[in-house]
């Protein structure tokens, strides 16, 4: 049971930081429609620049303010002077962009930080807690309640704070809202930056957890756009359990050699099976009418 119980404990750290992304998604999406592509790799930038920070001997606490900083600001830069020229174009169109913007940040990555092994050691990693018998780093345990509580917070903010509902209200019409007076620039770049700013704490823990490599942690985005889908862009609460049922799955098929390699399947087949499920509904009536 213990081997189950600390497989379950390693999976619900990963998905917290799932759902965490997931959360930073959600958000941006919802005040501006556009689905980033470049969340992963504004992470991984975050990552790597504290672990270089770490290098050159900077203190802790300035490790893990760095790749916060560091994500809001290429987010605000991005949402400032790129996305709000894309504001009248196809969704499609704006997540292609921020595909683009990716590419960008992991070729910068790669210019810089070539592929050799590399550890971001936190002081949180040194520190653990028994629970029911099983030793829980703190870093896992910072996952988990940060997602938790950046889900809820998120939740309230957006569907009883004005801001909030100024955001919902441009993701729905940006016309409509910029004739009632909303301030368009603004409320984005304020979504730009709080996704930001999540994507760069994400990516420091994510770095602590998985491979510390530039690639690894720029398509770590697919997993927690897979937690997006189940939760239908729009839904907080459903974002942050898909994100933690992706994670203790992953975790789980490691314990069976013959699905240990179809792992990294899970996002893709929780997402379609969500999506089938979701659909149900319109495949009855069409057989119906057929």
């Amino acid at each position: 049971m213990n081997i189950y119980g600390l497989f379950i404990a390693s999976g619900l750290a990963v998905g917290a930081l799932y759902a965490l992304g997931g959360v930073g998604l959600v958000l941006l999406n919802r005040a501006t429609g556009i689905l980033n592509f470049a969340y992963g790799a504004l992470g991984a930038l975050g990552a790597m620049l504290a672990w270089q920070a770490m290098q050159w001997g900077a203190p802790e606490p300035l490790v893990w303010l760095l790749p916060i900083f560091v994500g809001a600001f290429f987010s605000l830069a991005f949402g400032r002077y790129i996305a709000p020229h894309l504001s009248q174009r196809e969704p499609v169109v704006k997540a292609v962009a921020t595909l683009g913007f990716a590419i960008v940040i992991l070729g910068f990555m790669n210019l810089i930080w070539i592929d050799t092994p590399r550890k971001l050691s936190l002081t949180t990693d040194t520190i653990s807690l028994n629970f029911a018998g099983l030793r829980v780093t703190l870093t896992r345990l910072i996952a988990f309640g940060l997602a938790l509580t950046v889900a809820l917070s998120m939740g309230v903010f957006l569907a009883r704070t004005r801001t909030g509902l100024m955001m919902r209200s441009i993701a729905a019409d940006r016309d409509v809202a910029a004739l009632l007076g909303t301030p368009i620039r603004r409320v984005e770049t304020l979504a730009w930056g709080l996704s930001g700013a999540l994507a760069g704490f994400t990516g420091l823990l994510f770095g602590s957890l998985v491979r510390l490599d530039p690639a690894t942690l720029t398509f770590l985005v697919i997993p927690m756009i897979a937690t997006t889908v189940v939760g239908r862009l729009q839904s907080i609460p459903i974002t942050f359990v898909a994100g933690l049922v992706i994670g203790v799955i992953e975790s789980l098929m490691t314990l069976y050699k013959p699905l240990a390699p179809f792992r990294a399947m899970t996002p893709f087949v929780v997402a379609i099976i969500t999506l089938m499920w979701l659909q149900r509904g319109r495949l009855l009536t069409f057989a119906n009418e057929d």
